[in-house]
C-alpha cells in the first residue's frame, strides 16, 4: 500500500548476503533424528477428497468444484503445513497464472499477466469467511505479512480466477480469494513458535478453541512477529547516494482473531497492527535515513445469520459488517518529515436468498450496501505545520445481484447471472456472467465461461491532491474487464487429474498516472486498453501412501495498446509441488519449484528469468501433540530481482537469498 508519490526511477544494484552454515547442519540433524513415539499420520487429503471439497467463494453458496463457473483451485491447511508456507503469497504463488512482486515494503499479486508495480492489489478481491477485506481508500487486498490473520488459523484457501463482478461487484476483476477459517473445536489449545534466519524473524502464536455446552464453538487466537530484516546495499539512482541500509529493514506484526458460532449465527473479529521500516527510500524520500516506515492497522468484524427454511429448499443469509483500516507513514524529504496518515471506516450489510424448490434450478438473489463514511487522507509537514492538508471524503455503494444455476440435463449445466452496482463516483455498472458446463463423460468436464467486472477509482486515485506530487481527478472513469475462457478438466483416474484453460481478456480505461494538462502536475487518468491471451496447463496426482505431485505451466501474452509488452508481466510461469512421507523418523518431505520468465521494467530493460526451490521437512509424533518443521526457502540461493514501481529510486529490487525457518507447534 504504497501511498504517497509516484515518480520516475533509476537503476540500482544490491549485494547478496551469505547464509549461515550452522543452520544447514540443523537441517541434516532434523532429517536424521529418531522418532520418539512413532509417526503420526501427516497425509494430506487424497485427490478424490480434495475434489469433493465444496466451494463457497465463487457464488456465495456451496458448490462442487465441477459446478463452479471458473478454473477454481483449493489449498488446504494440510498442504500449507507440509510446505511450511509463511504467507498467503507463498500459497498463491504455487497456483497457475499467479506471481508475486515484493518491493521491501509490501507484496503484490499478479494474475494472468497483470501485476503493475505499486498498484496495491486493487483488482483482486480478498474475503475472509465471505467478508470483504479490501479497503475503500486504496482498494487494497492485503497480502504477504499484511494479511490480518495467521495462516495457521485457515482451514482452506479458495482461489477463483477470472471476473467475479457478477456476484461481488467492485474489485473482483481478476480473481476472488476466500479464506475459510478453522473451527474452535479443530484447534483446541495450541502454542506455536518459529524463527527464520538470516532475517532474524521470530513468531509466536497462542490459540484456544472448543465447543462449549450448548453447542457454541469458540476460537481465540493471538499472534506476534518481529523481524530484524537484512542489511543490504542499495544505490539510490539520481540522488547519487549509495550504501548499506543497516538496520532499516525491520518489521513487526501483531494480530488477534476471535470467532463464535452457534447454530445459525456466527461472529468474526480480526485486528492486526503491522509496521515495516523502509530501506529503499520509497517515494523518492531521503536515502538511508533511519526511522522511515509505513504501517497499517486493520479492525474487521462480521455478524452473520444463515439458516434453511421451506423443507430445506430456501437458504437465507443476512450479515452486517464493519471495517477500519488506518495507514500511517513517516518519510524524510530534504530533512523534513512528511507524514501521510489515512483513516478509513466502512459499515454495511447484505441479504441473500438461495432457492432450490424449482426442479433443476438453483436461484440466488442478493442485495448489498456499504457506506464508506470515513475515507479521510491527511498530509502533515512535521517541520512546518502551516503546510498541513486535510482531504476528507466519504462514499457509498449498493449492489443487486441475481443468478440462476440451471441443470439442463444430466450432462449440461448453465449459469447465468448479473449484478447492478451503483456508487457515487462513477454511477451505475452492470457485471454479467454466463457459463455452460458439459459433463462429456464421468471423468471429463468442459466449461465455456464469460464474465465482466469493474472497478471504480478509489479515493486515493480520485481525491488525493497536494498540489505538488499529485492533483485530484474527480471525473476519473472506472475500469472494466471482459473475459472469455474455456476450461477442460479430465480425471484420468480417481487419483490423477489434468486441466487445460485458455483465456482472453481486455481491460478498458486502465487507471494510471498521467499529467494534468492544466497544471502540469501528475494526475490519475484513464490509460490505453490492455489485451491478454493465455494458456494454463496443470496436473495433480496422488498415491495411496500419501504422496502427491501437482504442477502447472502458464503462458500469458499481455500488451497495452501503443506500448507493447506490459510492465512486470512474465510470459512464462512454471510450478511444481511434491510431498511424500519418508521411511524414517516420522518425517514428511516437501519440495517446491517456481519458475518466472523475464519481466519488463520501467526503464525498458528486463529482469532475468529465475527458478526458486523450497524444501521442507515436517515431523509429527516425536512428542505427543508436537509438530516440528524446517523449511529452506530459495534453497539454491538464486539471485533474482523484481521490477520496482516508478515511485522507487531503484529500477528493480533484489529478493531474499537462502533462508531457514524452524517452527514448532504444540497442541494440548
Amino acid at each position: 500500500m504504497a501511498r504517497e508519490r509516484r515518480h520516475p526511477s533509476a537503476d540500482r544494484t544490491e549485494r547478496r548476503l551469505r547464509v549461515r552454515p550452522r543452520l544447514l547442519a540443523l537441517c541434516v540433524a532434523l532429517a536424521l533424528a529418531p522418532a520418539a513415539h512413532g509417526a503420526a499420520d501427516l497425509t494430506a487429503l487424497s485427490l478424490e477428497q480434495l475434489l469433493e471439497v465444496t466451494i463457497v467463494g465463487a457464488s456465495k453458496y456451496e458448490q462442487r468444484q465441477d459446478e463452479v463457473a471458473a478454473a477454481v483451485s483449493v489449498i488446504t491447511r494440510q498442504e500449507i503445513r507440509q510446505h511450511g508456507w509463511r504467507t498467503i503469497d507463498d500459497v498463491l504463488a504455487s497456483l497457475p497464472g499467479v506471481y508475486i512482486t515484493y518491493d521491501r515494503q509490501y507484496s503484490y499479486l499478479g494474475t494472468r499477466g497483470l501485476g503493475l508495480p505499486g498498484d496495491y492489489n486493487s483488482r483482486i478481491l480478498l474475503t475472509i469467511n465471505g467478508n470483504r477485506i479490501n479497503d475503500p481508500t486504496y482498494d487494497a487486498a492485503p497480502s504477504g505479512r499484511l494479511l490480518p490473520i495467521d495462516l495457521d488459523l485457515v482451514e482452506r484457501i479458495e482461489f477463483i480466477p477470472g471476473p467475479g463482478g457478477a456476484v461481488y461487484g467492485q474489485n473482483a476483476m481478476f480473481g476472488v480469494i476466500n479464506l475459510v477459517t478453522r473451527s474452535g473445536e479443530s484447534v483446541g489449545a495450541e502454542l506455536s513458535g518459529a524463527y527464520e534466519s538470516p532475517q532474524g524473524t521470530g513468531e509466536v502464536r497462542a490459540s484456544w478453541g472448543g465447543r462449549l455446552a450448548g453447542g457454541t464453538d469458540v476460537l481465540l487466537s493471538a499472534y506476534g512477529m518481529r523481524s530484524q530484516g537484512e542489511d543490504r546495499f542499495f544505490e539510490y539512482g539520481a540522488s547519487g547516494v549509495s550504501g548499506v541500509a543497516a538496520g532499516l529493514d525491520g518489521e513487526r506484526d501483531q494480530e488477534f482473531f476471535a470467532s463464535v458460532r452457534r447454530g445459525a449465527w456466527s461472529f468474526d473479529f480480526l485486528y492486526s497492527d503491522r509496521k515495516k521500516d523502509d530501506p529503499t527510500g520509497a517515494y523518492l524520500s531521503d536515502p538511508l535515513v533511519p526511522g522511515q516506515f509505513q504501517a497499517d492497522k486493520y479492525t474487521l468484524a462480521q455478524l452473520q445469520y444463515q439458516d434453511r427454511f421451506a423443507g430445506n429448499t430456501l437458504q437465507a443469509t443476512a450479515r452486517a459488517f464493519y471495517g477500519r483500516e488506518q495507514f500511517s507513514s513517516e518519510l524524510s524529504y530534504e530533512g523534513s518529515i512528511l507524514a501521510q496518515p489515512t483513516n478509513t471506516q466502512w459499515v454495511g450489510g447484505e441479504g441473500r436468498l438461495v432457492y432450490t424448490g424449482i426442479a433443476r434450478h438453483t436461484l440466488m438473489a442478493g442485495l448489498e450496501a456499504q457506506s464508506n463514511y470515513d475515507t479521510d487522507q491527511f498530509i502533515y509537514d512535521l517541520s512546518n505545520p502551516g503546510n498541513d492538508i486535510a482531504l476528507p471524503a466519504s462514499s457509498a455503494r449498493y449492489g443487486l445481484y441475481l443468478q440462476d444455476e440451471w441443470r439442463i440435463t444430466d450432462q449440461w449445466l448453465a449459469t447465468i447471472g448479473g449484478r447492478v452496482d451503483y456508487n457515487d463516483t462513477t454511477g451505475t455498472d452492470f457485471s454479467p456472467r454466463a457459463a455452460l458446463i458439459w459433463y462429456a463423460t464421468p471423468g471429463t468436464t468442459f466449461k465455456a465461461l464469460y464474465g465482466r467486472a469493474f472497478r471504480a477509482p478509489n479515493v486515493y486515485e480520485a481525491v488525493y491532491d497536494d498540489g505538488i506530487a499529485q492533483v485530484a481527478n474527480p471525473n476519473l472513469s472506472g475500469e472494466r474487464v471482459d473475459t472469455i475462457e474455456l476450461v477442460a478438466d479430465h480425471r484420468v483416474s480417481r487419483d490423477f487429474t489434468l486441466r487445460a484453460s485458455v483465456y482472453q481478456w481486455k481491460l478498458k480505461d486502465l487507471v494510471t498516472l498521467g499529467v494534468d494538462p492544466v497544471s502540469g502536475i501528475p494526475q490519475y487518468q484513464s490509460g490505453a486498453p490492455i489485451d491478454a491471451k493465455g494458456v494454463e496447463l496443470s496436473a495433480d496426482k496422488t498415491w495411496s501412501n500419501g504422496a502427491r505431485v501437482r504442477g502447472s505451466v502458464s503462458y500469458q501474452d499481455t500488451e497495452q495498446e501503443g506500448s507493447g509488452w506490459l510492465l512486470n508481466s512474465p510470459r512464462w510461469l512454471g510450478k511444481l509441488n511434491a510431498s511424500a512421507p519418508l521411511p524414517w523418523a516420522g518425517l514428511r518431505a516437501a519440495y517446491e519449484w517456481q519458475y518466472n520468465s523475464a519481466r519488463l521494467t520501467n526503464d525498458g530493460s528486463e529482469t532475468r528469468s529465475y527458478g526458486i526451490s523450497n524444501v521442507s521437512l515436517v515431523a509429527e509424533g516425536w512428542l505427543r501433540g508436537l509438530t516440528v518443521s524446517l523449511t529452506v526457502f530459495n534453497a539454491f540461493n538464486e539471485d533474482y530481482s523484481h521490477p520496482a514501481a516508478d515511485s522507487n529510486w531503484q529500477n528493480s529490487l533484489q529478493q531474499d537469498g537462502r533462508s531457514y525457518r524452524l517452527k514448532a507447534t504444540y497442541r494440548f
